[in-house]
């Protein structure tokens, strides 16, 4: 099997009240989410045809909204949510997916907290997953 190729959004943002603490849940606070989606786009560069991949900027949208609804204590269960969306789409057999947290409640200086998973479709045995 070829290897599989990559969708990559980097940077989105989303306003959301993601935290364990009250003033997280009151305040809210922007994510910085990326995501990885691993599919095979042989098909979508030989045919021009967008049912064959999936579409950004639907996926970005998604993103975004799953990000923003319900809040949760623990950014690896927006994580969790986002990586099941980015793999509800039929062609999309991995899914890496980094929730960003820049405003975390921490008292030393630091740049960044992220949580970054990798999950794959249910459909996908690892076998059938190539990489190189």
């Amino acid at each position: 099997m070829n290897p599989l190729d990559t969708i990559t959004l980097t940077g989105l943002r989303a306003n959301a009240f993601h935290g364990v603490f009250d003033s997280e849940r009151r305040d809210g606070q922007v994510f910085v989410i990326d995501v990885v989606a691993h599919l095979d786009l042989a098909a979508a560069g030989r045919s021009d045809d967008l049912e064959q991949t999936v579409h950004y900027g639907v996926l970005a949208e998604e993103v975004v909204a799953a990000v923003e609804s319900d809040p949760v204590d623990l950014i690896e269960t927006v994580a969790e949510r986002v990586a099941a969306v980015v793999l509800s789409h039929r062609a999309v057999k991995l899914a890496v997916v980094t929730i960003h947290k820049p405003q975390a409640p921490i008292t030393v200086p630091f740049d960044d907290v992220a949580v970054t998973i990798t999950r794959a479709a249910a459909s996908a045995a690892p076998q059938s997953i190539g990489f190189g």
